[in-house]
């Protein structure tokens, strides 16, 4: 399948929104992807997740782990097609931690797996939690690759894939178009 298979996915669920969007990151966008919104389907987010698990195989990797909230279905998916198990990190006082009894060995294979990457700081902090414990991160992956410059996990030695890219710009608060025209600000994400 190609990029515009999963985008229109996306489209098709109502998923790809536009307005004046406030992102995880703290950035500003004209357009969101709703990830929840296509993953609430269970055919199309076992689909999703063998489509990364295919990209990701011959890492041979032990675990995923994914950056909560919005990795958890799409990383449980991929841990699925790759036959392994799938951990999740959240935020306990501003900062990913593993909780809820997750262990990583080290030296165990890991792979990130997120739903939509934007600036790749979820992905950075996740492989930080895994390397800080000795695990080996030997690849990372998401849905949607939406970050404009394109980011790349070069200077944490990581590589990555995504199933589709758009380019949907965003701002910081300060230099954003859409406050500048009075535009309202929605905060749709999880954090």
């Amino acid at each position: 399948m190609n990029a515009d298979v999963f985008l229109d996915l996306f489209r098709g669920q109502e998923a790809l929104l536009e307005g004046h969007f406030l992102l995880s990151s703290g950035l500003h966008s004209r357009g969101y992807l709703q990830s929840a919104l296509v993953l609430q389907d269970p055919c199309q987010s076992e689909r999703l997740g063998q489509a990364i698990a295919d990209k990701l195989r011959h890492f041979e990797a032990t675990s995923v782990l994914t950056p909560a909230l919005g990795g958890v279905i799409i990383g449980h998916e991929t841990a699925r097609a790759l036959g392994i198990r799938c951990l999740f990190v959240e935020r306990k006082e501003g900062e990913f931690k593993l909780c809820r009894g997750f262990a990583i060995e080290p030296g165990e294979r890991i792979v990130i797996v997120e739903d939509v990457l934007t600036t790749g700081g979820s992905t950075r902090e996740t492989i930080k939690v895994a390397r800080a414990v000795g695990a080996h991160v030997v690849a990372a992956a998401s849905i949607i690759d939406r970050s404009v410059p394109k980011a790349d996990l070069k200077d944490v030695d990581v590589p990555f894939f995504s199933l589709a890219r758009i380019s949907l710009h965003t701002y910081t608060p300060e230099s954003c178009p859409l406050c500048d025209e009075g535009v309202p600000l929605t905060k749709p994400g999880s954090r």
